[in-house]
């Protein structure tokens, strides 16, 4: 019997250890797509205990941080809210934790809690009950203590080398430029353009956003559809001069339902009043968005990233009473394949598609997504259109291994950009030592399988360029 996450964990063969030891652990990390806060790195913020790291709280403004993931388990395991995201002591919170994780074998977030234990810690006893007291009294010390530990200090233990982050393009921008500007932290903090507010004409407070973003344009308001147009394409300038090197839409589903640019001007006009927008207008609205912003990120190298097939706050009640990104989300089913493919389509007709990277949150389009990727590749920049990494719920070691099979049936898996957190904790670039592990696992045993050539010069190229160079190239970055 082997022991508890090992040095080896996931490594079940020779050549996989070799390639995990030999290749993948020393690797810098490219975290291209994260929602960590600017600000706390520029600040070099200290976390109190591992609650607050881990389990977060609520913020002055009345809104929650902290990892849903977590909370998701405790509240399964019939834990009160009051420990999940309440006020409750931090170390009673811990504990009520460590008692769910308990009941959590197959479950990524045991593998995940105990890697960032080992990797910042130094703690390698498995967290259990019997284990907590010592856990947090350990690393509680630390947090408070070590220079190392540190949320900068943290970022520089992980040999992070890139980190783009989640910005509304109203955001001023003003912690990328500081740190951009501090010779003494060596990791790229680039800023990632997140339109959705400008892109939901069917939800709430819409017309009180596009005040904010003409504001941030310096333009005195947004009248007409070439003004959202115009405001869109200098607040993109603006995120491209700061190094802007991807954008992010997370959409229920991809729309494509185009119209003329009069009907499109019609319906912005009508909402901005305040009129309710049917689906089918809202649409056509977001169509013309998509295509104008996919022709920006084309013409400034900006990769275009879509995140679909989420159902966000299915829990009405819960929603009302903790708002957005609590843990109260689902995989969706959708059906939009074909709009997607007839996006891309409409972005190549004047060559103008950028490099993009489709995420689904429901496992079942991976194959889908790969075939459609293959639609879209043009010869000139290798794996121009990425199949995304296993996304949220799809994260686990069945979920990884699913993509990255998919990926390797239908497509190129050597040219895969590789892994990413997609988290608000900073302790969670240990996902990416998991996605690497699981990685090299499934290389190794096909290799051993006689299924791969035991070729070390070309195994150790193949998973260097995964794990850390295609990501440089892909973002234009300097390795």
């Amino acid at each position: 019997m082997r022991a508890f996450m090992d040095k080896d964990f996931l490594l079940d063969t020779g050549t996989a250890r070799e390639l995990f030891h030999g290749s993948a652990e020393g690797l810098p990390l490219i975290d291209y797509h994260c929602h960590i806060s600017p600000r706390e790195i520029y600040e070099d913020r200290r976390f109190e205990d591992l609650t607050q790291v881990w389990l977060g709280g609520r913020n002055p403004d009345g809104s929650y941080f902290g990892d849903h993931y977590k909370w998701r388990l405790m509240r399964a395991a019939g834990i009160g809210e009051d420990y999940v995201t309440g006020d409750r002591p931090p170390y009673e919170r811990f504990l009520k934790f460590t008692e769910a994780l308990q009941k959590a074998p197959g479950n990524p977030m045991l593998h995940w809690c105990n890697l960032e234990l080992r990797q910042f810690f130094g703690f390698d006893k498995p967290l259990t009950p019997a284990t907590a007291e010592e856990a947090w009294r350990v690393c509680c010390e630390k947090l408070r203590n070590d220079p190392g530990l540190s949320v900068r200090g943290i970022i520089k233990k992980a040999k992070v080398a890139m980190i783009g982050t989640t910005d509304d393009p109203a955001d001023s921008l003003e912690w990328h430029d500081r740190l951009a500007a501090d010779p003494g932290f060596k990791t790229k903090v680039y800023p990632s353009f997140r339109p959705d507010k400008a892109i939901n004409i069917q939800k709430e407070g819409f017309s009180e956003y596009m005040a904010k973003l003409a504001e941030s344009a310096q333009t005195a308001r947004l009248e007409s559809l070439d003004d959202v147009k115009d405001a869109l394409r200098a607040r993109l300038d603006f995120f491209a001069s700061r190094g802007c090197r991807a954008s992010d839409h997370a959409l229920e589903y991809v729309p494509f339902r185009p119209a003329a640019d009069s009907e499109v001007d019609a319906i912005f006009r009508r909402a901005m009043k305040g009129e309710k927008i049917s689906a089918e207008e809202a649409e056509k609205y977001q169509t013309a968005l998509l295509l104008f912003l996919g022709r920006e990120y084309s013409r400034l190298r900006i990769v275009m990233q879509l995140h679909y097939s989420c159902y966000r706050n299915a829990n009405a009640r819960m929603f009302r009473l903790l708002g957005p990104d609590t843990g109260y989300d689902m995989i969706a089913q959708t059906s939009c394949g074909a709009r997607i493919a007839c996006l891309l389509s409409a972005l190549d007709e004047s060559g103008e598609c950028p490099k993009t990277i489709l995420y689904s949150l429901n496992g079942v389009d991976n194959a889908m997504l790969v075939s459609l990727a293959g639609c879209f590749q043009d010869g000139l920049i290798p794996g121009k259109i990425q199949l995304g990494s296993a996304w949220w719920f799809m994260d686990t070691k069945r979920g990884m291994e699913d993509q990255l099979m998919c990926l390797a049936e239908g497509g190129l898996l050597g040219n895969f950009v590789g892994m990413l957190t997609d988290s608000r904790s900073f302790l969670s670039y240990a996902r990416h030592d998991y996605f690497r592990r699981i990685l090299c696992g499934l290389i190794g045993r096909w290799v051993e399988n006689g299924e791969l050539p035991c070729d070390t010069a070309a195994l150790d190229s193949l998973v260097r360029d995964i794990c850390y160079y295609n990501a440089v190239d892909y973002f234009d970055l300097e390795a």
